[in-house]
């Protein structure tokens, strides 16, 4: 491993400490929070499931906007490009999401068409990406990404070869995708089978029929009752307790409910959440469903803009307390706040409040059907925003990624 690559991993360990570990070392908390911190210090999610355009008809961007964002797989920040802000500022605890981040950037600076870089990045699994990488992407990387895609992963390959053989069953969420499937044909399912659907009644009665008899099985009833089984959706300890509790029949039923929605609550032509939890990838055919920044007629523009992103491997927290005062106006917190505490969740809202510019919107999500900030956040900050629940409610309910509970949408309240 080249220094470069330890720095990035060494970062990336350091501040999933400082966000997970709440426990002592030696109690049973303590050892779910450390094995939780070993399996999301590498990539998590080739792809970002918070739907963007739910976040982009929350934000209401416009040119003069300023957005700092936890940048996850990117999916996100740069579909937020689409919609002409003026600066986006993308930071992350994980050093593998800023390098997948970067190499998103430079591909789309460097690449010489769409078709190449849907090819990369909504196909991802031809061997002309890595001559593509070489030829035209690695020479514009930093070194620090550069090092880590070309770093060597555990089978011997390197972490570039991902781009050959199907991105999105690898990370931690992919491989936890393909666990799901191999477990389903294990009992004679077939999750992909849903794909197939024409209406949303086939869609209904094929989950019925290779999904929901999945929850029966004694097995994968025990298996989803044990916290460390579902690290690979980037549930932490915390997270869990608090979703296990947003239904009465605990994680089972939570899960159940969440995939039925997942693949019965949209069109599935229209739904490329589905898609990837069915069939791991993005539908074919021209007329598939894609995130923005994959979109043809986006291509163009995102192109020009690439310069308006830039990348910080760091807390929120931290890049918002060296950020000068009033100097952001959108802000894109995913589900982080599920596993900060109070102090922590104290600190974040004042370091938001301090930079925010009149007008500024805050989003996040929860893994519950609850509001976190009230009572945890105290009122002297709180009181500063409004919470516009009505509109967070209807805007949950068009979230086709259907995996969390609650959608919620801030605004800063006039001085």
């Amino acid at each position: 491993m080249s220094h470069a690559a330890r720095a990035v991993r060494r970062e990336t360990s350091l501040g999933l400490t400082s966000a997970v570990h709440r426990s002592r070392a030696l109690s049973r908390a303590g050892l779910s929070e450390r094995l939780f911190t070993l399996a999301f210090s590498g990539l998590v999610y080739p792809q970002i499931w918070e739907d963007p355009e739910v976040d982009l008809a929350a934000l209401a961007l416009t040119p003069d906007d300023h957005v700092v964002a936890i940048a996850s797989g990117s999916c996100n920040v740069l579909s937020y490009l689409t919609a002409d802000p003026a600066r986006i500022s993308a930071v992350d605890l994980n050093g593998a999401h800023i390098a997948l981040g970067r190499l998103k950037l430079a591909a789309l600076r460097h690449l010489p068409d769409h078709d190449s870089f849907f090819r990369f990045f909504g196909r991802a699994d031809t061997p002309a990406n890595l001559a593509a990488y070489a030829a035209a992407i690695a020479p514009h990387l930093d070194p620090v990404s550069r090092a880590y895609w070309e770093g060597r992963r555990p089978d011997g390959q390197r972490r570039i070869a991902a781009f050959a053989q199907n991105l999105y069953r690898f990370g931690l969420l992919g491989r936890f995708i393909g666990a799901g499937h191999r477990l389903a044909r294990l009992y004679g399912c077939d999750l992909a089978a849903v794909l197939a659907a024409r209406s949303l009644p086939e869609q209904r009665a094929l989950f019925d029929a290779h999904v929901a008899p999945l929850f029966d099985k004694r097995f994968v009833r025990w298996l989803i009752r044990r916290p460390a089984s579902l690290y690979g959706l980037g549930i932490p300890p915390a997270q869990y307790v608090a979703l296990a509790k947003d239904r009465p029949g605990g994680m089972v039923e939570v899960l159940r409910h969440r995939l039925e929605r997942l693949a019965c609550g949209f069109p599935i032509q229209d739904n490329y959440f589905a898609w990837q939890a069915f069939g791991r990838g993005y539908a074919p055919g021209p007329e598939a469903a894609l995130p923005p920044y994959l979109q043809p007629r986006h291509f163009t523009d995102l192109r020009a803009r690439t310069g308006r992103v830039s990348y910080r491997q760091q807390a929120m927290t931290a890049f918002l307390a060296a950020s000068p005062e009033a100097s952001a106006d959108a802000y894109v917190l995913l589900d982080a706040q599920d596993w900060m505490s109070d102090d922590d969740l104290t600190a974040l809202w004042t370091q938001i409040t301090r930079t925010a510019r009149p007008g500024a919107r805050v989003i996040f999500r929860t893994a519950a059907d609850e509001r976190c900030l009230p009572g945890r956040v105290p009122d002297a900050i709180l009181s500063a925003w409004d919470y516009a629940e009505e509109e967070s409610r209807r805007l949950a309910a068009r979230d086709r990624s259907a995996i969390y509970g609650g959608f919620h949408l801030y605004r800063l309240r006039a001085a």
